[in-house]
């Protein structure tokens, strides 16, 4: 179950792509989530809702900027 406290910045079709994304904000020093509905990573064909990435309320806005400018 994800918190309330946590906002969705991104939705991808893989967990690697996620990964990446999470990696990409946290070389920025922002504290990402990544989340699917994969039964652990063993089921990724399960992923039908996407791979989230997730960051606090309080960074959603510069994690938007450094994805938009990255084009993600």
């Amino acid at each position: 179950m994800i918190s309330e406290d946590v906002v969705s910045v991104a939705v991808v079709s893989s967990r690697s792509e996620a990964e990446i994304i999470a990696g990409l904000l946290r070389s920025y020093g922002i504290k990402v989530g990544v989340s699917a509905d994969d039964a652990g990573q063993q089921e990724p064909q399960l992923q039908l809702n996407g791979v989230h990435v997730y960051v606090a309320p309080g960074d959603e806005a510069e994690a938007r900027e450094i994805l938009s400018a990255s084009g993600q």
